[in-house]
């Protein structure tokens, strides 16, 4: 999934930046798996040593955990390798939120102390032995709308109050350069969505085949209730709309796939897609500059997904809980609801004490003249594309071409 991810943020940056979108995602692979294994897993799920809020030590560095250690019926070097790809992809949500803006060694610092500081905590929280989420207010969140989604989106908006707006914001045409590639990392990552959710069964029985078949129908009509929205609004459906109204609906049923049942999740994938077609355009009143619309889908969708589990959570999936709308009253509506706020709270104010930490400590954002070339070229020493054959008329730097080049353009 995170190199669909990839591949979508990719696609919907300008042509200046994308191979830097992919390297943002692609270093938080390499990142993330090196925090978890040395203490990530142990912390988010080893054994509660803090009240519900942290897990301990015992498993640092995978200690302990051997071919027959087993999670339920799962291996267990499988079960953390499986929670360690919600881990990355989580981190790698948060770029596109900072898109075109950001000093590459400055991620590379941030990844980790995030992921350690804000991903792992909340994680123990929800899904840990003993989390407090969980065992102590009896929120369900079955496949990430907490320590994936809302996470992601509020400490998004977080950095982009950190970094403040491109430039150009709101003012210039920021219009992404390969709608193919977006749709492509789309695609990827729908397909990615049906092992995130239906693997979360732990098991290939009822609920995973009933988690499955929910992801779909929630990505279909998210799709089709962002397009009814762009029609409605703006008199054309678009392939940008189709593709972010899918993750908007898979985004909003990551919470609740195993809790409600089909009828359920078409209708908490048309909320979202509905809702979060609107949102995206709220950081243009507000003005935060949310590049990739992580706040608007991400954030939104998984705040839409986790509280409607409690109108739509059916007993026939939860084993015992029932949402507002199948006579559960509104107790299981106010635990999602408790749970939201503290999650959001926490992830927003811990990642911008974060950000501006880092922002005072070796500064945060790229300058203006790299914002302004392109973060490729004067980062990476690398383009796409051949800028000039795109009609962009910049040429390329001498510092990125091989010596038979550089000759070649001398004579």
């Amino acid at each position: 999934m995170t190199p669909g991810l990839a591949l979508f943020y990719g696609g919907m940056v300008r042509t200046k930046s994308v191979l830097n979108m992919l390297m943002m995602s692609f270093v938080s692979i390499a990142l993330v798996t090196v925090v978890w294994l040395a203490c990530g897993y142990s912390l988010a799920f080893g054994d509660d040593i803090g009240g519900g809020l942290i897990g301990g030590l015992k498993h640092a560095g995978m200690a302990g955990l051997g071919p027959d250690s087993v999670q339920g019926t799962v291996p267990t070097l499988l079960f953390a390798t499986f929670q360690l790809t919600f881990a990355i992809i989580t981190a790698a949500l948060i770029s596109g939120a900072i898109a075109d803006r950001v000093k590459f060694g400055a991620w590379l610092v941030f990844v980790p102390v995030w992921a350690l500081l804000v991903y792992v905590p909340v994680t123990h929280w929800v899904w840990g032995p003993g989390g407090w989420i969980a065992h102590r207010l009896g929120a369900l969140d079955f496949a990430g709308g907490l320590p994936v989604e809302i996470t992601s989106g509020a400490s998004g908006l977080a950095l982009c109050l950190v970094l403040g707006p491109r430039l150009g914001f709101k003012k210039d045409a920021m219009r992404p350069h390969n709608l193919p590639m977006v749709m492509l990392g789309a695609g990827l990552l729908w397909f990615g969505w049906f092992g995130f959710n239906a693997g979360s069964a732990l098991g290939a029985n009822g609920l995973a085949a009933a988690a499955f078949l929910n992801t779909l129908a929630a990505g279909c009509t998210g799709l089709l209730g962002w397009l009814f929205v762009e029609q409605k609004r703006d008199g054309h459906p678009t392939t940008l709309g189709a593709a972010s109204g899918a993750v908007a609906g898979l985004v909003a049923i990551t919470p609740s796939c195993g809790s409600v049942s089909l009828l359920g999740a078409l209708v908490v994938g048309l909320a979202a897609g509905v809702v979060c077609s609107y949102a995206v355009s709220w950081k243009f009143k507000l003005n935060y500059d949310d590049s990739l619309d992580v706040v608007g889908v991400h954030l939104v969708g998984g705040i839409i997904g986790t509280l409607l589990i409690g109108v739509f959570a059916e007993k026939a999936m939860t084993g015992s809980t029932e949402g507002l709308l199948y006579g559960g009253g509104l107790a299981q509506l106010g635990k999602q609801l408790v749970a939201v706020v503290v999650v959001a709270a926490y992830a927003f104010l811990v990642t911008y004490g974060i950000g501006k930490l880092l922002d005072k400590a070796m500064g945060f954002r790229a300058s203006e003249e790299q914002e302004h070339k392109g973060l490729d070229l004067t980062v990476h020493a690398e383009t796409a594309y051949d800028h000039g054959v795109l009609g962009h008329g910049a040429p390329v730097s001498s510092s990125v071409l091989s010596p038979t080049q550089k000759v070649k353009n001398h004579a």
